[in-house]
């Protein structure tokens, strides 16, 4: 993949901020430039997360990597971020806002939800920056746009607002919204899954791990601890292959779902958009084409109609978190 225009040569002579995006996963860190009309990062590493014992340690890391000294710093976290507490949802790691700022010398700590950050992304992505799958192409010039990505959890934002009278994002968990099986198949992994968690949110599915699981209910393992997982990533593989159908009944039970739950949403947001984020769709977006996405997210009954009108994008930039971070200090007045 060619470098995105929004990671670039650092040459504002205004001081860096510091930028983060902290998944399950991995934690992803840069340095922003916010003076001008669209933020620039650079210097863009991601670390994974099971390395390093906190976010302090990691974020330590990064500048010690860089030399950099920022005062100001942007962190999208996968958790909520309105308390001064932050425990990561899909991660053990949690940490007290103010204490972070102090061990950072930092004279300002901005805290992002991870799909908030995607949000504010939005509306700085180039056109090389996206793939237009469904609905209008126009330019995007006003809300609502709803968020979502699946990944090490599944996450869901919304922007509201114009380009005109300005961006505002709504961090929600949305992701944790129950799982609604629509056929015995769904019924069959919603037991599953059940049988393991209890309650069944489609993040379960929606993620991952839930591919993972959902491959595993259709190879026939057992719910204990005995089962036998392949990695997410084995199983994309195995499904692009072709060759092994258990994988690739898997990849399209997970688009599927991923369908109804983006119309769901799009519904309950009243979308113009929907922007799918996230590091794994676009690794099988010709897939993703092919499957019962489209299908699935007009299955609406009389809502068929309004959201044939909602356009479907699927963001391929490097780093949606750490432009949104960057975005946020910008728009809420970091500047």
């Amino acid at each position: 993949m060619a470098a995105s225009p929004s990671v670039s040569t650092f040459t504002s002579a205004d001081a860096p901020v510091l930028v983060a995006d902290i998944g399950g996963t991995n934690a992803r860190f840069a340095l922003a430039d916010i003076s001008g009309a669209r933020p620039t990062v650079r210097e863009a590493h991601s670390l994974p997360n099971a390395d390093f014992a906190s976010l302090q340690h990691a974020a330590e890391h990064y500048l010690e990597r860089t030399g950099a000294r920022p005062k100001r710093a942007a962190i999208a976290v996968a958790s909520p971020v309105n308390t001064d507490e932050i425990r990561l949802t899909n991660r053990a790691w949690s940490f007290n806002q103010r204490e972070l700022r102090q061990a950072l010398a930092l004279d300002e700590l901005r805290m992002v939800n991870d799909f908030g950050a995607v949000a504010w992304a939005v509306p700085a992505l180039q056109g090389e920056d996206r793939v237009h799958l469904y609905g209008p192409v126009e330019a995007l010039g006003a809300g609502p746009v709803s968020v979502l990505g699946p990944g090490t959890g599944l996450g869901v934002g919304l922007l509201v607002g114009s380009e005109a009278a300005g961006w505002h994002v709504v961090e929600t968990e949305g992701g944790h919204a129950s799982f609604a099986p629509l056929n015995a198949e769904e019924e069959a992994i919603a037991r599953w899954l059940a049988a393991r968690h209890g309650r069944v949110s489609n993040e379960r599915l929606l993620c991952g791990h839930g591919l993972s699981c959902i491959d595993a209910v259709l190879r026939g393992e057992p719910t204990g601890r005995e089962a036998v997982l392949r990695s997410p990533a084995e199983v994309v593989r195995l499904a692009l292959d072709g060759h092994d159908q258990a994988a690739r009944r898997a990849l399209a039970r997970f688009c599927a779902v991923l369908g109804s739950v983006a119309g769901d949403i799009a519904l309950t947001h009243g979308a113009r958009c929907v922007t799918i984020a996230g590091g794994m769709v676009p690794r099988f977006l010709p897939f993703l084409r092919s499957s019962a996405f489209r299908e699935r997210f007009l299955a609406k009954g009389r809502f068929v109609a309004y959201l044939e009108a909602v356009a479907v994008q699927v963001v391929t930039h490097p780093y949606p978190g750490l432009l949104g971070a960057a975005m946020s200090m910008r728009e809420t007045g970091g500047r």
